[in-house]
């Protein structure tokens, strides 16, 4: 019997041991699903959004390593998953998303639900290909999954579903694709260069990204010989901060002050696997070098003194040799002690005065204490990622994700399904805003569904909290921010899942206690302080002149309490900078 061009589309994966495909079925799907269903050895994970799905697939790509698979239908269906291959791409994990079409006839006659996902996919795609005809399969299928794990990005393969119908070509298989292994170093010369300014340099700093994965104990032989103190941006926290005596915390506008200060007093700064997009908190005359194995996102961000591409485990070895000995370590200690001083300061906004509503640094600091120490976090964008970039402990095990690069919305959720897809028995923790929560609600359904015991935390204030906070930065009146929520524990239990209601401080920790030891899914609905200011670790002049318009024009319009609220929860707590 024949195989058509769907069963080649299961067996290829499967050969290249993919275990789940995320998404929704669909006409135009039909002979896929089907094929699916037959073989019986890829577990179809049902979602209710395909947005959710993409998001779920990226999580799972940037958790293991391995290409994660997304279907859906064509026009709308596939049409959703933009926004999630958006942020896999952007996160620079391997996606391979099957894209079903229109009838293969009926392209470009303005048929029901045509879109041209071809060219709409383009642009978050590394690799993104039309099937036509039954022959290309074999090619576009292996060239997309090579694309997806070698360049470490989206690949997307568009088939009419008729298409999937059609006799497979009669072609020898080819080995399991999975991602090659490279190691690339800098020339010998551009080592050289780099550490000509190193050893001259008086004060050096290190910047970490999420280049530094799997170069923990490279990186810190080097801080070590060079006496520097490490910053990370946010997406290096999980692959850094931990077991790391020279860490200082980060930076940024989620960072805080004691990161800022190690880059700003350098002389010479060290830019290891990162994109840090913020230019204003680069030091403005210090050299610098920057090592990524991408060449151009070298000078991106802030003018290069020596840019050198290569991986950084690999270039951090060969540089280290090059490296004087007997460095004074005055720099280091003075950053890891305003650091240390920086960190107490932090722990102590993160407590109970036993008021209402509750600090959501405090709510932070007990899902730290509380969680396992092999855990998965998930953060939304917004204040949830705020708390979770600074009252996180990460450790070997730990990770972090989040839409860090791409900044959508509603990320939490559906990438917590996705990471405890790939690993059910490790415990998933989602910091859920409420906006990010209600906007892809619908997927709450997908995790009993699909069985998922994620744990979700919701930072309920009833508002879109982080525009609020742009708001008064520009001086601009809080507006269309309010959100009348429901009570989301008791939307969560209409769905199967456990769901706790908390707006008392001291029914806290017994309610995450609680959450965490359930065997299934839970949901903590945690009433927050609307008022807390996440404040930067720098602060300019144009945004303190904001805050001052913002207070005076709040009180010019009538709405006073906004600013006596503000000062209740935040003058009578240390505000740091």
């Amino acid at each position: 019997m024949s195989t058509n061009v769907a069963e080649l589309f299961v067996q290829t994966l499967k050969n290249a041991g993919v275990q789940r495909i995320w998404g929704l079925p669909g006409d135009s799907l039909n002979a896929f699903t089907e094929a699916l269903r037959r073989d019986g050895g890829i577990r179809w994970m049902h979602m209710r959004h395909e947005e959710s799905a993409a998001f779920a697939a990226g999580a799972e790509a940037e958790l293991t390593g391995e290409m994660a698979v997304v279907a859906g239908s064509c026009g709308p269906g596939n049409l959703h998953f933009i926004n999630g291959l958006y942020d896999a791409q952007r996160s620079r994990v391997p996606v391979l998303a099957i894209a079903s079409h229109i009838p293969l006839a009926e392209i470009g006659s303005g048929y029901f639900q045509e879109t041209h996902p071809e060219t709409l996919f383009r642009e978050c795609s590394v690799y993104c290909e039309l099937v036509s005809d039954a022959s290309q399969v074999p090619w576009v299928l292996e060239n997309a999954m090579r694309a997806a794990v070698n360049e470490r990005g989206v690949a997307v393969v568009v088939v009419p579903g008729d298409v999937f119908f059609q006799n497979a070509p009669d072609r020898r298989p080819s080995a399991p694709i999975r991602a090659s292994v490279a190691h690339v170093v800098p020339a010998e010369d551009e080592l050289r260069a780099a550490a000509e300014i190193l050893n001259g340099a008086k004060k050096v700093t290190i910047l970490a990204g999420a280049g530094v994965e799997g170069a923990h104990a490279e990186v810190l032989a080097l801080a070590e010989r060079l006496q520097a103190p490490i910053v990370h941006a946010l997406r290096g926290k999980p692959h850094i901060e931990y077991d790391n005596p020279y860490d200082v915390g980060m930076t940024g506008l989620l960072g805080f002050a004691s990161g800022y200060r190690a880059m700003d007093k350098c002389d010479a700064l060290l830019m290891l696997g990162t994109d840090f997009p913020y230019r204003q908190f680069f030091p403005e005359k210090a050299k610098i070098i920057q090592v990524d194995v991408r060449g151009a996102q070298i000078g991106r961000r802030t003018p290069v003194d020596v840019g050198l591409v290569g991986d950084v485990r690999s270039t951090a070895a060969a540089l280290l040799p090059l490296i004087s000995d007997g460095r004074a370590g005055k720099h280091l200690k003075d950053s890891v002690a305003h650091y240390q001083k920086t960190r107490r300061e932090l722990d102590g906004l993160a407590s109970s005065d036993g008021k209402k509503p509750i600090h959501p640094q405090y709510v932070a600091r007990l899902v730290d204490e509380l969680a396992a120490e092999d855990a998965v976090f998930t953060a939304d964008v917004g204040t949830p990622v705020v708390w979770a970039a600074r009252y996180l402990r990460m450790t070997k095990e730990r990770m972090l994700l989040g839409s860090f690069v791409h900044g959508s919305m509603a990320n939490a959720m559906p990438q917590a399904l996705g990471a405890a897809g790939a690993d059910p028995g490790r415990q998933v923790v989602a910091l859920a805003g409420d906006g990010g929560l209600a906007m892809l609600m619908g997927d709450l359904i997908s995790i009993t569904q699909n069985d998922l015991p994620v744990k979700i935390v919701v930072f309920n204030n009833s508002s879109l909290n982080f525009v609020e906070l742009e708001m008064k930065a520009a001086g601009i009146l809080n507006f269309g921010t309010d959100l009348h929520n429901p009570n989301f524990a008791d939307v969560a239990t209409s769905v199967g899942i456990t769901g706790i209601r908390v707006e008392d401080p001291a029914e806290l920790e017994d309610a995450l206690q609680r959450a965490f030891a359930v065997p299934g899914a839970a949901l903590v609905d945690v009433v927050v302080a609307r008022e807390e200011l996440s404040i930067p670790p720098a602060i300019t002049a144009a945004q303190a002149k904001g805050f001052t318009l913002w207070a005076l024009r709040t009180v010019m319009s009538g709405r006073g309490d906004e600013l006596l609220d503000l000062a209740d929860v935040n003058l009578v707590r240390r505000i740091f900078r």
